[in-house]
């Protein structure tokens, strides 16, 4: 599958060729569908509901991009595969942002006004879904499911905005939970110097002040350019601070160099990441090098057949002839999609935004198989679930 950039060009030819449900179709062929559902005024025609996506699909964050897409098309497959919705089938159109918040508003702008997408699902990042957001509320198209805990996405509340994902308040409480159990004292952070780096920041500063008496204190402070392996700056700064462990606020690449660089420089604190990184890719990146390294995660790891969702994931999978694809990022699509399928079921044959949005509301306490999402008028948050992982010695991601 290849996935082709949303930036120039016309948009026919722009879309990404992975549409669900067109199994075999042509590229061709697809353009002409996405065409013809883009004529209806809100995505939605007699046998289709057309979704915009924008995400990283190349470049050093494209796995994220790639992996959240596959997850939510390899539900929505499966229902269309079942016939779809009320007769219709789901298509997921993505554009690629590179993981830059002027890509994404571009793409943004091209799924409302020239696809007309009935909604937007599963946007990848911090600074790309700040860019997005204000054109989607404008038009009142929903956006579902960012791939993002930052508050400046969920607060102030808005109707048409909807997260599945615990906040990175949480993640940044249930790290310093952690810190504070090892007995760790002294904590250095390596940020992205964007949005989202600066947000999970603020929320662990904010956690440090609600434990004023834990002890644990933030010795160092490094920012670094979005996308970037050019950590000697940054690393400079955290080992003279000589800190009991590291948290990093960043992609897979730029925490996997900056793991790697560390211990080649003799440090042996403790690491710590938040789930944006890329739990699989982070993995990968860093080997049995990594081992040790700790990330919070927000979604059931996805190799935990106990759960029903993850047992469904991991049957749809195998099914795909894929058994071994199953990843952190991958999942997050996988559980958003079934989110959100179920937001149209309840909306009805006769579906329109407003009606979903009313139905997503419904959706208190709803179990999606061992996950629980909880939307209501009031709260627009489905879950605060985190649990923390491990890279074993094998390099494997553990809990």
């Amino acid at each position: 599958m290849s996935f082709r950039s949303g930036v120039n060009g016309r948009l026919a030819g722009l879309l990404v060729a992975c549409a669900i449900g067109t199994g075999g179709a042509s590229g061709a062929a697809i353009a002409n569908t996405a065409a013809s559902a883009a004529t209806a005024d809100n995505g939605v025609t007699a046998d289709t509901i057309l979704l915009g996506q924008s995400a990283a699909l190349t470049g050093p964050a494209a796995s994220l991009g790639k992996q959240m897409n596959a997850g939510a098309r390899l539900y929505f497959d499966h229902i269309n595969q079942q016939g779809g919705i009320y007769g219709r089938k789901i298509r997921l159109e993505a554009l690629d942002d590179y993981y830059e918040p002027e890509p994404a508003a571009k793409n943004t702008k091209k799924l409302i006004e020239e696809a007309r997408v009935f909604a937007l699902f599963g946007y990848v990042g911090t600074p790309t879904s700040q860019a997005a957001l204000p054109l989607a509320i404008q038009a009142k198209v929903p956006f579902f499911g960012p791939y993002t805990g930052a508050r400046a996405v969920r607060e102030p509340r808005n109707r048409y905005v909807f997260h599945v994902r615990a906040g990175y308040n949480e993640e940044a409480t249930a790290i310093l939970r952690q810190i504070q159990t090892t007995g760790l004292k002294r904590v250095a952070v390596v940020y992205n110097d964007d949005a989202y780096g600066k947000a999970e920041l603020e929320e662990l500063e904010r956690a440090l002040k609600t434990a004023a008496d834990s002890g644990v204190q933030l010795v160092s402070r490094e920012g670094v350019v979005r996308n970037t392996m050019e950590i000697g700056d940054a690393m400079q700064g955290v080992l003279k601070a000589n800190p009991d462990a590291v948290v990093m606020i960043s992609a897979y690449r730029t925490a996997g160099a900056f793991v790697k660089e560390a211990l080649r420089r003799g440090y042996n604190g403790q690491f710590y990441n938040v789930s944006f990184v890329g739990t699989q890719a982070l993995a990968n990146e860093v080997g049995a090098k990594g081992s040790g390294v700790v990330i919070s995660q927000v979604m059931p790891h996805p190799g935990n057949a106990t759960l029903p969702v993850v047992r469904e994931y991991l049957r749809l999978l195998q099914a795909a002839g894929k058994p071994h694809d199953f990843d952190y990022a991958s999942i997050e699509g996988f559980v958003a999609a079934k989110a959100f399928t179920e937001g149209l079921r309840r909306a009805g044959k006769d579906l329109t935004r407003e009606k979903l949005v009313t139905a997503l509301e419904s959706m208190r306490s709803y179990d999606l198989g061992g996950f629980i999402v909880n939307f209501t008028p009031e709260n627009h948050v489905g879950s605060k679930f985190v649990e923390m992982t491990i890279i074993n010695s094998k390099g494997q991601v553990i809990r």
